[in-house]
């Protein structure tokens, strides 16, 4: 690879860490053509993009962001395969139900947010990381449900004023 690849590959790759806000590192070597192809399938069904990286070409594009990347170049050893996604947690589910079959992709690190995961043993709290519309649809449902008891117990206080005001007394 000449010089003149290598500055579009970091070039590339640094637009690529400036526009996600998402961003894994996995090591999904040692996998059979048929285990990578499947995992390919399965990213691109969940809307994952991945794309296996040189290290010191990521590193040097992490480098270049302007993004804080913590301990995340510090993993950059061996095989390294990034995953890039719209949700917070889709590729670390996509990971762990994977791993039902296969002992691979291990977790190398993570960047969701600009929070930072380092290591395998993150898998789990990073599966449990809530999207944005699973948050807003909590917080819906919790600012609905103090109207919908006031609405219900003013429906069984019977309409009258004394009924209404004991009710709204109670609550």
């Amino acid at each position: 690879m000449t010089r003149e690849e290598k500055a579009t590959v970091i070039q590339d790759l640094t637009t690529q860490l400036a526009d996600n806000s998402i961003i894994y590192l996995a090591d999904i070597s040692g996998m059979d053509a048929t285990a990578t192809s499947d995992l390919r399938r399965a990213c691109f069904k969940a809307n994952i993009k991945l794309a296996v990286v040189k290290n010191t070409l990521l590193a040097k594009a992490m480098e270049a962001s302007e993004k804080e990347f913590g301990e995340l170049p510090e993993v950059l050893k061996g095989n390294t395969s990034l995953m890039f996604s719209e949700v917070g947690n889709g590729p670390a589910k996509l990971i762990k139900n994977f791993r039902k079959k296969t002992q691979k992709p291990l977790l190398k690190g993570a960047f969701v947010e600009e929070a930072i995961y380092i290591g395998d043993e993150n898998l789990d709290a990073l599966v449990s990381i809530k999207s944005k519309e699973e948050m807003i649809g909590e917080i819906i449902g919790l600012l609905q449900s103090p109207a919908k008891n006031v609405i219900s117990g003013l429906k069984s206080g019977g309409g009258k004023l004394a009924g209404i005001l004991k009710t709204l007394s109670e609550k």
